[in-house]
């Protein structure tokens, strides 16, 4: 029985941050992993989405994990709100600071200028749109856990964001309905993807549907 982790990384980066995580987990899983990039910032989150889901359909995995960071958290739930995720091999998902109710920072961000530009189509997409402005709802098609930092360390401090956060994303925004579990975890938002914590905590989840409590 074949097990791949996918790992999808935030705005502005390119998976290559998430090269210490997806070691940690290849040992604890016995797994392969894989880091999927795309264009964060000039793609909409529903191509975005959509190139994901065909990497993974290429993918040879008897059981497929998915992990996202941040925005990354976003384009998978975009997939798996879209019928391309319904054939995909069976697994768990974790999301590490993904602002799935919301950003405070991207708001107050966009209010500045060439904001929006820095944050790219697919935040527009989701949290500046009209009618993008919506409750998400996790549709229970895999379980879902969901990791958010307190450290309230990060540039997302400079334009209103400050305590209950990891410093960019507030821990209240990365609460999702329907979600499996929810952990809080001392980490800055750059750190997630560095910390052993949250390495440990991941890997708990994908292996067993439940983190370390």
């Amino acid at each position: 029985m074949s097990t791949v982790v996918v790992y999808v990384h935030g705005l502005w980066l390119t998976g290559i941050e998430g090269g210490l995580l997806r070691k940690r987990l290849a040992k604890a899983l016995r797994a392969e992993t894989r880091a999927f990039s795309y264009a964060s910032v000039t793609s909409g989150m529903t191509a975005n989405a959509q190139a994901l889901g065909r990497y993974l359909s290429e993918l040879r995995a008897d059981t497929l994990h998915l992990v996202g960071h941040s925005l990354g958290g976003l384009v998978i739930l975009k997939l798996f709100e879209s019928v391309e995720g319904a054939g995909l091999p069976p697994g768990r998902i974790v999301l590490l600071g993904s602002p799935l109710n919301g950003s405070r920072a991207a708001q107050n961000l966009a209010r500045l200028p060439f904001g929006k530009t820095l944050l790219g189509r697919g935040i527009h997409e989701e949290f500046l749109s009209q009618s993008e402005s919506r409750e998400r709802r996790w549709n229970g098609q895999r379980e879902l856990g969901v990791i958010a930092g307190s450290l309230s360390l990060g540039l997302g401090r400079l334009v209103g964001v400050g305590t209950g956060s990891d410093g960019t994303i507030l821990v209240d925004e990365t609460r999702l309905s329907g979600m499996s579990q929810h952990l809080v975890l001392k980490v800055s938002h750059t750190g997630l993807p560095f910390s052993p914590a949250v390495a440990r905590q991941t890997g708990a989840f994908l292996s067993s549907g439940s983190f370390i409590r």
